[in-house]
């Protein structure tokens, strides 16, 4: 059973926590002031603290440094008032593991307790398998955007669910290696995010990370662009340039929307990897290289190759390991994580304190089918800031329009299950319609094997629209 101590000079948090936390398993001990919370931790072994900023007696800044003399594994939570988040969060960049924010919700408590535990027990088992040899291959660490700022990965969120585990179980497995990685996703996902992680955390970390839209290339520039050029080799060409493979040599080159490369290019570029030189447009000199190669698309490569849209031999020469990175649809768990991360994130841009989300959108944000993936989530959240008053709560009305309007287009004349149920006139014009809707829509997905962007495309709509269609009609694929 895990030890917590509470500390904070209002009673009713005490008794509150103290019953909620022990309700869920927790062995629970609270006090009123800072003395005797250290007096305590020095006669008792306490696993995490959850410590109001400001005591009668003293103050949380003051507190984490005794807490930590006391007992440096002691994980230290802060709660706050919304007027010193600021300072909260200097806290957490001294060793603080989080905070909350008053009003506190029991819910987030608990979600945040049971990460902490989780968080420092993954520590444990990397320190208990770390190589003990010099030069030992980096290691992947877990931590939030909330937490642990002085780390160069703190810009990224880790998710809970288990589509995010197994995604980041993954990572740790190649980013050690040198192999080449295929990452597959929708729009928004991540997918640069990810290469960053592979690269920060393999052997070339200290290299450069070079990252090239392939889909913003033109087949006239897109060997310049890769490869470099000699001044002069064509029409505009006045000085001699640096292609992506030199600017990366050592290092990780990720080819974001590699598809869309021409096949001249992708003939040239399964060259460069097989024989591992480049040379630039208008020159005869080869020039060796050394780098990793990453590359991203929002379709799978191997139906790309299907439709001749993709050399099948580069295909399998990039294949070495393939990533998938979940929809955000489909790791709904992970949402209150990353709406945390990102408001904590927009505080800071705008310089503000954020409001709470009320549970209006919450809900809307649980239903919401999020096309635009966690890029969209992110929009979202810094629109929604930008709009609220300090402080104050984010509500509907600093939302999307399209949020709003495919939150409350819920029908209430249809209660759909698995098969569409009518519960209106057969006969009914709008009835029949959606029945036929329903179907059609079922047909095409069994077609191309529950792929979405190819079904979009057979029924000719874009895949926000399908989703909400998916949504609307409770097709759960």
């Amino acid at each position: 059973m895990k030890n917590i101590l509470i500390i904070d000079d209002e009673i009713n948090i005490c008794t509150l926590l103290s019953k909620f936390l022990g309700k869920h398993g927790f062995d629970v001990d609270t006090t009123m002031t800072g003395g005797a919370a250290l007096k305590m931790m020095k006669e008792k072994t306490y696993d995490l603290v959850l410590c109001d900023y400001r005591l009668k007696d003293t103050d949380g800044a003051q507190l984490l440094q005794d807490i930590h003399q006391i007992n440096p594994s002691t994980i230290v939570i802060i709660i706050t008032g919304y007027t010193d988040v600021r300072v909260a969060v200097e806290m957490v960049k001294n060793g603080a593991y989080d905070y909350l924010s008053k009003p506190l919700y029991p819910d987030e408590i608990l979600n945040l307790v049971h990460k902490a535990f989780a968080h420092k027990e993954a520590e444990q088992e990397r320190q208990a398998v770390r190589p003990v040899e010099s030069g030992s291959e980096p290691e992947v660490r877990e931590t939030l955007l909330s937490r642990n700022q002085n780390d160069k990965n703190d810009k990224y969120v880790y998710g809970e669910s288990d589509g995010a585990k197994e995604l980041f179980r993954q990572i740790r497995l190649v980013a050690p290696t040198d192999y080449s990685v295929i990452i597959f996703g929708e729009t928004g996902t991540g997918k640069e995010s990810v290469a960053h992680l592979i690269h920060h955390h393999s052997k070339r970390n200290q290299q450069p990370f070079v990252a090239l839209d392939c889909g913003s290339l033109s087949k006239e520039l897109a060997a310049s662009e890769l490869f470099g050029h000699e001044k002069g080799s064509f029409t505009g060409a006045i000085n001699t340039k640096i292609g992506a493979f030199e600017q990366a040599q050592g290092g990780t080159l990720f080819l974001d929307e590699i598809s869309n490369l021409s096949y001249d290019i992708q003939v040239a570029l399964l060259r460069v990897l097989q024989e591992k030189v480049i040379r630039r447009v208008g020159s005869l000199k080869e020039i060796p290289i050394d780098v990793r190669i990453i590359v991203a698309s929002n379709e799978k490569l191997s139906e790309s190759v299907q439709r001749s849209k993709f050399r099948e031999d580069l295909f399998h020469r990039l294949n070495e390991f393939t990533i998938y990175i979940p929809p955000l649809r489909e790791r709904r768990e992970d949402l209150p994580l990353f709406t945390t991360a990102f408001v904590n994130q927009v505080a800071k841009e705008l310089d503000k304190t954020c409001g709470k989300i009320s549970p209006e959108v919450w809900e809307c944000f649980q239903q919401y089918s999020w096309p635009g993936n966690i890029r969209e989530l992110k929009n979202v959240i810094r629109r929604a800031c930008l709009l609220t008053p300090e402080m104050e709560d984010i509500t509907m009305l600093a939302l999307p329009l399209e949020m709003k309007e495919s939150f409350s287009q819920a029908p209430e004349e249809l209660q759909i299950s698995g098969e569409l149920a009518i519960l209106s006139n057969d006969n009914d014009l709008k009835t029949v319609a959606l029945q036929a809707e329903y179907n059609k829509i079922i047909n095409v997905l069994k077609e191309v094997k529950y792929n979405k962007t190819k079904a979009a495309q057979v029924l000719n709509i874009d895949r926000k629209t399908l989703y909400n269609k998916l949504r609307l009609l409770n097709i759960n694929y």
